[in-house]
């Protein structure tokens, strides 16, 4: 269709242009609501069919979970060591992965020499092998209480 024969061309210079009386199809009243107003009232059937898990809570996922921030290898902790560690008066190597911001060890990996290693939490195969390899963990709960 020409734009000369459209209707928005003959209604240019009118109030409302086909809208009827004041303030028709003009805020968000005219649509029902701003972003996800009315999901609960009047756009109920437009929920359940598009988001039907939209209200409700999963019951099997634990409403506070605990996240890491960082993890580090067994692999990596030899570099870790030669890099950030520190001897204690016995002579050994300590390495606190606390203040280098990691809060887990995992257990991929070997460990070369024996290290203290100073960590929020610890896998029990990491554990295993840094006792094996002649070290030893201090995790936090230690560390505060002593």
């Amino acid at each position: 269709m020409a734009t000369r024969f459209r209707k928005s061309r003959r209604q240019r210079g009118s109030r409302f242009c086909g809208w009827g009386q004041i303030g028709q199809h003009r805020q968000s009243g005219s649509r029902g609501g701003i972003g996800g107003a009315g999901k609960h009232k009047h756009f109920w059937i437009r929920t359940v069919i598009e988001e039907p898990d939209h209200f409700g809570h999963d019951s099997t996922k634990p409403t506070r979970q605990n996240r890491l921030n960082r993890w580090v290898n067994l692999r990596d902790v030899n570099d870790l060591a030669s890099r950030f560690g520190t001897t204690n008066e016995h002579g050994k190597l300590v390495l606190d992965l606390r203040s280098i911001g990691y809060d887990k060890l995992l257990g991929g990996g070997t460990l070369l020499k024996p290290i203290v290693v100073r960590v929020a939490k610890v896998s029990a195969t990491a554990k295993q092998k840094i006792e094996l390899a002649g070290g030893d963990i201090v995790l936090n709960e230690e560390v505060g209480s002593k």
